[in-house]
C-alpha cells in the first residue's frame, strides 16, 4: 500500500517541514544505496506526504555527491506520484530579483560527474525529456504561489552546473547570453530520473542573488544564499501546504506513462537481475 502519493524534496535552507501529523520515519535500502537522510512520512493539509531533506539535515552533501537515484527510487517505492522540488538558485535575469520564485519549465545541463539514469546492464530506455517539467503540477505551483501574493515568474530556463563552486563571471555572463532564467546545482539529474520513474516532477526555484553578472550587486556568498532562502522558507512552506489542496488524485499528464514506449530492448534479452533492480519502475511492462 502507498505511504505517500506526494514528496516535497528540501533544498538548502529547507531541512523540516512545519505541521507534518503522524510522522514517521524511513529509510529504504535501494540499489543504488540510502537516501540523502531518512524521509518523513505524515500527513499534511490532510494529505499523506513524504519530506526529504536533500543534502541530509545539516546539509551534508554536495550536489555531487548527491544519492539522487537512491532518493528518486525510495520514494518511487513509497508509492510517491508527484514531486515537488523547493531550491535556491541564482537569478540570471534582471527582472528575477532576489527573493523572487520561478517555476521553470525548461532545463540546460552544466553537469558532468553524475549518474543521471536508471538504465543500463543490459536495459536500454530513451525517455522524452522535451519538457523536462510535469505541466500540470507546474501550473498548480505557480498558480498558489501566485495566490498567496508572492512575486513568481511562470515558465524559464534553469542552468544546471555541477558545482560546488558558484560559477564565473565569464560563466554567468554566457548562460544570460543562452537566455536562460535561474542557475542552480541540484535540478539535474533529478528531475530525469522522476521522469524515468514515471513522476510528476516541479520546482519551486527561490532566487537568493543575481549570481556574479550583475555589475552593481554584490557576487553570491554562501552568507547571502542562506539569508535570503531564510526569507523564502515561510513562504515556501505555505505554497506547499495550499497546492496540496489544490491537487486532482487523478494524473492526467504523460508522466505517468513515461516508460511505456520508451524501453527498446527486447522484453526477453533483459537481465533477470536488471529486471528485479528496476520492477518497482519497469514491473507494470513486463
Amino acid at each position: 500500500m502507498a505511504e505517500a502519493r506526494v514528496a516535497i524534496i528540501g533544498g538548502s535552507g529547507l531541512y523540516q517541514m512545519d505541521g507534518l501529523s503522524n510522522v514517521k520515519e524511513v529509510s529504504p535500502a535501494t540499489p543504488f544505496g540510502r537516501p540523502s537522510d531518512a524521509i518523513l512520512l505524515g500527513e499534511l493539509s490532510g494529505v499523506p506526504v513524504a519530506f526529504l531533506p536533500r543534502h541530509g539535515r545539516g546539509h551534508r552533501i554536495t550536489p555531487t555527491e548527491l544519492p539522487v537515484r537512491a532518493n528518486i527510487y525510495a520514494l518511487k517505492t513509497l508509492g510517491v506520484d508527484r514531486v515537488v522540488s523547493i531550491s535556491a538558485v541564482g537569478s540570471l535575469k534582471e527582472e528575477v530579483h532576489p527573493l523572487d520564485l520561478v517555476v521553470p519549465d525548461q532545463l540546460i545541463d552544466r553537469t558532468r560527474q553524475r549518474a543521471n539514469t536508471f538504465f543500463g546492464d543490459g536495459l536500454v530506455a530513451h525517455i522524452s525529456f522535451a519538457d523536462p517539467f510535469c505541466p500540470d503540477l507546474s501550473a498548480a505551483l505557480a498558480g498558489t504561489a501566485a495566490e498567496i501574493g508572492a512575486t513568481v515568474h511562470r515558465g524559464g530556463t534553469y542552468v544546471v552546473m555541477e558545482g560546488p563552486a558558484f560559477s564565473t563571471r565569464a560563466e554567468s555572463l554566457l548562460y544570460r547570453s543562452w537566455g536562460a532564467s535561474v542557475i542552480g546545482m541540484t535540478a539535474l539529474p533529478e528531475a530525469k530520473l522522476a521522469r524515468e520513474a514515471e513522476m510528476c516532477y516541479a520546482i519551486l526555484a527561490c532566487a537568493t542573488d543575481y549570481d556574479c553578472w550583475h555589475e552593481t550587486e554584490e557576487a553570491v556568498s554562501v552568507e547571502m544564499v542562506i539569508a535570503n532562502l531564510s526569507k523564502n522558507v515561510a513562504t515556501s512552506k505555505e505554497i506547499v501546504r495550499r497546492l496540496l489542496t489544490r491537487l486532482n488524485p487523478e494524473r492526467t499528464c504523460a508522466c505517468a506513462s513515461a516508460l511505456k514506449s520508451a524501453m527498446i530492448t527486447d522484453r526477453s534479452a533483459i537481465p533477470a537481475a536488471t529486471k528485479k533492480r528496476l520492477t518497482p519502475l519497469i514491473g507494470k511492462y513486463l
